[in-house]
């Protein structure tokens, strides 16, 4: 598939009835950035997994560091990805190719998606290429809806990715880089479904109308 064939595509029959959960392939994303301004800050690492089969395959990984221009000590504490790092970066563009590449037209997974998924449009826009059209899924969201309506269970507005690995007892060793945390976020993501099928049967089309 050529890199850019998926911008092209026509509305897909990926949610035809008969694709299940476990048939599709899903890119499970998380970003490392210098901050949460979408304007102004910037994506340092870029770190996805391809979750297929109930499988998180580590062999077919994707993680790259970009060329930093922008820097932030306070952030930098958190990520623990320095500016002088020696290793050769590539480009915005360039890390951007790559990881469209990696991506095609799967579903992306993530945890609380919509940031990740607007840092990258925000790099695309910066360089002339046309934002993501791919289906998306939030762990955060889907997390919810395991949860036991009661008043007696105080729900929270916000779950971190602290709060699912914790609940689902999950190894936190990696936490903070982005393909550790994207590790994490698809382990969550098979729990999720785990549990949303001890009440019914989940397809894919359903886990978009939660």
């Amino acid at each position: 598939m050529s890199l850019f064939n998926f911008w092209k595509k026509e509305e897909s029959n990926l949610f035809h009835e008969n694709i299940t959960i476990e048939e599709t392939r899903f890119v499970v994303l998380d970003t490392e950035t210098t901050g949460f301004d979408y304007d102004n800050d910037r994506i340092l690492c870029i770190g996805a997994l391809v979750l297929q089969n109930g499988i998180i395959n580590v062999q077919e990984s994707f993680e790259v560091y970009l060329e930093q221009d922008h820097y932030d000590k306070s952030t930098a504490q958190i990520h623990g990805i320095l500016k002088d790092l020696l290793i050769k970066r590539p480009t915005e563009l360039e890390a951007l190719k790559q990881f469209l590449d990696f991506l095609g037209d799967s579903i992306i997974i993530a945890h609380h998606t919509i940031f990740d998924v607007t840092m990258i449009n925000r790099a695309l826009e910066r360089n002339g290429l046309p934002q993501l059209q791919n289906k998306t899924l939030d762990t955060a969201y889907l997390y919810k809806k395991t949860l036991i309506q009661s008043h007696l269970f105080e729900r929270k507005d916000h779950y971190t990715l602290d709060d699912l690995a914790d609940k689902f007892d999950i190894s936190k060793k990696d936490r903070h880089t982005a393909l550790g945390d994207a590790y994490i976020t698809a382990i969550a993501f098979l729990k999720i479904v785990k549990k949303l099928r001890e009440k019914k049967e989940v397809s894919l089309n359903q886990l978009f109308k939660y």
